[in-house]
Parts: structure tokens; C-alpha cells; sequence
């Protein structure tokens, strides 16, 4: 009797667990900002779940967001990667907390990552966190790089779990994308 109402308690819960999915899947992965997203994402040709699949995973959408390395906003953005950004996009005054103006540079710099890095979208997740310089050396490297072009190997643990954890959170807003379709 007692095992029967174990699997009845644990029935009802997977059901409702299933029933919930959704919206569960909507609550951890939120499209806070999706104005800014959608329209930085088609401006500069990146993928919008990419867009949100980074903010999620460098400050979880929190727009005051600040790092120990000085990054700062919703995509974690460092002064000189902004000012740099800035210049190149004839962006004269911008407030990196704010979240347009951090979503347009964020944007912008994930698009000239995924140029520079032939198309490679991995490669280019792994320069956003370790640096461009850094992937550059990994690709000429045959222990992380058996044709130049992708890394078969991370030689950074925190960049590799990035990486991968970028990679799933895109994969989830694609399908929440198709859910909702």
C-alpha cells in the first residue's frame, strides 16, 4: 500500500511538472530586454538567441551586473571593450550600465567575434570570455586545434564551461522559441 501511494504522490508530480514545463522554462529563461535584442540582433546579424543565451549566462539579465575583472551590465562588458565598440559603431556617448546601450555594444561585439572567427560561433563564445588573442593562439596550437579553424580542446576550464553552458542556454531559447510557435 505504502509503495502504491509513493508512485501515485510520485505520478502526480511528474504530471504536473510536465504541465508546468513551460512556463517554468520561461521563469529561468526570461527574454527581459527583447526590444533591445531583437533589434541589436538583427542590426548586427547574430542570432537573437545567442544574444540572450550570453546575457543569461554573463549576468543572468541583471543590468547592474558588475564582475572582479571589471565587467559591467547585462553582457559584462569591460570599459575598454566598450569604448572600443563605441568608436567602431560612431557611438559618441554611452552608459554601459544602461541597458540599450550595453545590449547594441554586446551585440555589435559578439557580431565582429563571429566575423573574425570565420563564421565560427563556438570560437567566437570562447573569445568573448578568454579574449580573441587567446583563441587565435589555441587554433594555431595542435593539441587544441586539429585544422586551425576549430578547437577540438579548451585549455581554459572556465572558458570551456562557458562555452558549453552559452551552447545549452542557446539551445533552450531555440526551443522555447519552437514551443511557443
Amino acid at each position: 500500500m505504502k509503495k502504491l501511494i509513493r508512485f501515485l504522490i510520485l505520478a502526480v508530480i511528474v504530471i504536473v511538472l510536465i504541465q508546468y514545463i513551460p512556463y517554468t522554462i520561461e521563469y529561468f529563461f526570461p527574454r527581459n530586454y527583447n526590444r533591445y535584442v531583437e533589434k541589436y540582433a538583427a542590426e548586427y546579424d547574430v542570432d537573437k538567441n545567442l544574444v540572450y543565451a550570453v546575457i543569461k549566462a554573463e549576468s543572468n539579465f541583471n543590468r547592474e551586473a558588475r564582475s572582479n575583472k571589471g565587467a559591467k551590465g547585462l553582457m559584462q562588458l569591460t570599459d575598454e571593450t566598450a569604448v572600443w565598440c563605441a568608436k567602431k559603431i560612431d557611438m559618441d556617448i554611452y552608459d554601459i550600465l544602461d541597458p540599450d546601450d550595453n545590449i547594441r555594444l554586446g551585440t555589435y561585439y559578439l557580431s565582429y567575434l563571429i566575423e573574425k572567427c570565420g563564421g565560427n560561433e563556438q570560437n567566437a563564445i570562447a573569445a568573448y570570455n578568454a579574449g580573441h588573442g587567446n583563441v587565435e593562439k589555441w587554433l594555431k596550437n595542435s593539441e587544441y586545434s586539429s585544422d586551425g579553424k576549430t578547437l577540438s580542446k579548451i585549455p581554459f576550464a572556465e572558458t570551456e564551461k562557458y562555452v558549453k553552458k552559452v551552447e545549452l542556454f542557446k539551445k533552450i531559447y531555440i526551443w522555447e522559441n519552437e514551443k511557443k510557435r
